[in-house]
């Protein structure tokens, strides 16, 4: 499983209600429902994290 790393996100209060509903009725976390809807961006722009052929491989940056 992938590191996760916290950070705070600033955003419009009727965007986090909106976000705060639809992850009730999909049964997920508001923090879920946010990681799944970025994912699926991801995806549909082709952009999706490469996954690493070790978890404890250090960056090279």
């Amino acid at each position: 499983m992938a590191k996760k790393k916290a950070f705070a996100l600033r955003i419009n209060e009727d965007m986090l209600k909106a976000i705060e509903k639809w992850a009730a009725d999909e049964f997920r976390s508001t923090n879920g429902q946010i990681e799944w809807m970025l994912n699926e961006s991801l995806k549909k722009a082709k952009r999706n994290p490469k996954k690493s052929s070790s978890s404890n491989t250090p960056d090279k940056s």
